[in-house]
């Protein structure tokens, strides 16, 4: 019971090397064996975390080093992805910062880290990647220290230690050098900083127990396992607890079945758990996070977790299109919402209620990411659904509608820079600051309404011809700031079912771009293009042509037809419309009209102008 322990995460902006930094401390640490194959990445165990590259589940894994047993968890580095974050740093006692050596801080790491400073963790610096040609330490750290000051920190959290490090080459050093200097071989130089600067958890092994739940795991074993930090007392298997949720909620009287805990990626059973340790414990059937494990006979619960409301919502549905039920195995009403109770189990950052509507729920979320994920997981399970237009969470605020604002760092070319702040005025967004690096490049930040930002992703990229960095976070309500324009350009509509023809295709062609190509089912109110001007068009995409017995002398043209815009999920939810869906289903993606026939359309359109 006395072993040594320190409880970590390592929270970081997207793609500034922390899944990868993990990887590195389980190798070093002699968790995997010499013989043992392991994937790249290896944290990031979920398909669309691999495809993607970026962390959506806080995860645990342990090392040791030296006879000290280091729980680590590795956070998301989206805001979106927020509820997981604030979950993960209950549970630990320091937190290694990674920051790119080239980038420095990112709103991101923003996010993060003034939830761990809130928390009062004393943060490690990890200035990564310094090996990297464009790496700059000094401006990095000089960075970090300003933002710290500027969340409020206290002395002890400004006075951080700085580790340099290379995750992908697998070394770290405590000062800066030449290769061959100053540099260490390996991790070791992290591994001692984190052992000397993170305190070790401090509670008694003899008193009541408390053992606040922060993650939820499924097994088809065992069910349900409550995922925390023992934060005073023991915990044993075929032990009676009381569940609390917090010290005015509900509790009952439960017993747990199994205690586990990390070693490497391994879950190992144990016959005890002390004061922090990470647990997985098992048999509670209905437990749920936030809830405290503690003694009948002398319960102490702990506070429930504050988790940060919904800024976006949107309307899920049953497919209702001509072409529903073709591809999914999960197409009713009852499905869908069965699987969204499902993800409320552990996704503590989403909403889910009823609407007045038959068969249409409400979801609501962090952001159009947090919400796209959860259609992606449903799609690939074999669910099929349609979407409507994110619309931003409103909130009365001392008698005055208030919305949220987002602030917003642009990392663009100077050349793209007159082009991407003419579209963010438009959106009305307020200019905070402007840094131009020095080496072609300059970082905006922005103040800006959230229903500005949905549909600006695409434009974006647009504009800086993909060399754009964007990235966003929540800054608090404000009251209205006014309207804001919609899409620009029309759509094309299907007039009629069936298939299209690469002739159809060739008529069309100068009316804008499609979404579809030749031999994709079509109906009709489906969008299979976006138009050239600014109004909505209906079009005959079935269109063949007529043949006749006669032979025209000649060679005939061959049709040149423009690609289509591959349609992603995120592409279909930033880019259409409050009256227009989004059809998901496992193998296909479809821009729809919310009423398919015209006549229904024009009516619903004079019925809205009254």
């Amino acid at each position: 019971m006395t072993k040594a322990i320190r409880n970590i995460a390592i929270i970081a902006h997207v793609d500034h090397g922390k899944t990868t930094m993990v990887d590195q401390l389980l190798r070093q640490s002699g968790t995997f064996a010499a013989h043992e194959k392991v994937v790249d990445t290896v944290m990031d165990n979920n398909a669309i975390e691999r495809e993607r590259g970026i962390t959506i589940l806080a995860k645990n894994c342990a090392v040791s080093w030296q006879g000290t047993h280091i729980n680590i968890v590795d956070t998301p580095g989206h805001a979106d992805f927020g509820g997981e974050v604030e979950r993960a740093l209950s549970m630990v006692d320091g937190v290694l910062l990674l920051i790119d050596a080239q980038e420095g801080p990112m709103p991101q790491t923003r996010f993060v880290t003034k939830k761990a400073l809130a928390l009062g963790l004393k943060p490690i610096v990890v200035v990564n990647k310094v090996d990297k040609p464009g790496a700059r330490p000094d401006y990095v750290i000089n960075a970090a220290f300003d933002l710290f000051d500027k969340l409020g920190a206290t002395d002890e959290q400004l006075d951080f230690p700085v580790v340099y490090a290379s995750g992908i080459n697998g070394w770290s050093s405590l000062a800066e050098g030449e290769p061959g200097e100053q540099w260490g071989p390996d991790m070791s130089a992290l591994f001692e900083t984190v052992l000397k600067h993170v305190p070790p958890h401090e509670g008694d092994a003899d008193g009541a127990l408390q053992l606040q739940v922060s993650a939820l795991d499924f097994s088809t074993f065992v069910g349900r396992i409550g995922v925390g930090r023992v934060n005073a007392g023991t915990i044993k298997p075929g032990q009676e607890v009381l569940v609390m949720a917090g010290p005015d909620g509900a509790s009952y009287k439960a017993r747990v079945n199994e205690v586990q805990t990390f070693e490497g990626l391994n879950r190992v059973k144990v016959t005890q758990a002390g004061p922090g340790d990470i647990v997985l414990v098992n048999g509670i059937e209905n437990v749920g996070i936030g809830e405290t494990l503690t003694d009948p006979a002398n319960p102490q619960p702990l506070p429930m977790l504050q988790i940060d409301e919904p800024t976006l919502t949107m309307n899920l549905c049953v497919n209702t299109s001509p072409l529903a039920g073709r591809e999914g195995k999960f197409v009713t009403s009852r499905q869908i919402w069965d699987r969204l109770q499902r993800e409320l189990r552990s996704n503590v950052a989403l909403r889910v209620k009823e609407t007045d509507e038959d068969g249409v729920f409400e979801v609501s979320g962090r952001g159009e990411l947090h919400l796209t994920i959860l259609l992606e997981e449903m799609r690939r399970e074999g669910y099929e659904l349609a979407v409507s237009k994110p619309r931003v969470v409103f909130k009365d605020i001392d008698g005055e509608r208030c919305e949220p604002i987002e602030l917003v760092t642009a990392d663009i070319e100077e050349g793209h820079q007159g082009g991407v702040m003419q579209a963010l005025g438009e959106r009305k967004g307020e200019l905070v600051n402007m840094e131009p690096d020095g080496r072609g490049r300059v970082r905006l930040e922005y103040r800006i309404p959230a229903r500005g930002l949905i549909g600006f992703g695409n434009e974006f990229l647009n504009l800086t011809r993909g060399t754009g960095l964007i990235s966003n976070l929540f800054d608090g309500y404000e009251p209205h700031k006014g309207e804001i324009g919609g899409r620009k350009n029309g759509v094309l509509i299907s007039m009629d079912a069936g298939e299209i023809f690469t002739y159809a295709l060739g008529k069309l062609d100068d009316r804008g771009r499609m979404f579809v190509k030749a031999g994709d089912p079509v109906y009709e109110g489906m969008i299979v293009g976006v138009h050239s001007r600014d109004n909505d068009l209906v079009v005959n995409a079935t269109r063949t042509k007529q043949l006749t017995n006669f032979r025209v002398s000649g060679k005939e043209d061959a049709i040149k037809i423009t690609p289509p815009i591959v349609l992603t999920l995120e592409y279909g939810v930033e880019f259409i419309e409050d009256d227009e869906l989004v059809e998901i289903t496992p193998k296909s993606i479809r821009l729809r009209k919310r009423h398919l026939n015209e006549h229904d359309r024009k009516r619903a359109s004079r019925e809205a102008a009254v």
